[in-house]
């Protein structure tokens, strides 16, 4: 397992973009769509991903890369509470489950590209 993303919730993802290149003063790594957008943290492999969602109170949370989401949850014992089951989100598997003080962890598999 590896932490990829620090996942932020946002109400508006231009301004949350602006705010963290012209503020902060990172680098946008790429966008998908409208919706979100991921910066550069220097000196880390971690990005921040920006997400507009009509949930921004979830709070911020890891995205953690693991080799397959499916095998992963399966191998999670059943006290694990279990938030969105694993379910293809182009491009990539994202399940998400929470520890046990209700904290999000998201968790994801790149998707093979179809041919």
């Amino acid at each position: 397992m590896r932490l990829t993303y620090l996942y932020h919730p946002v109400s508006d993802l231009k301004e949350a973009v602006a705010f963290y290149r012209d503020v902060v003063g990172w680098d946008e790594a790429w966008r998908m769509g409208d919706d979100t957008a991921a910066m550069q943290i220097p000196g880390s492999e971690v990005l921040l991903m920006l997400d507009v969602t009509p949930d921004v109170d979830a709070g911020p949370s890891g995205f953690f890369e693991v080799d397959d989401v499916d095998e992963f949850c399966q191998s999670l014992p059943e006290s694990v509470t279990r938030i969105t089951p694993p379910q293809d989100l182009d491009p990539i598997r994202f399940a998400a489950v929470a520890d046990p003080g209700g904290n999000l962890i998201r968790l994801f598999t790149e998707l093979e590209p179809s041919t």
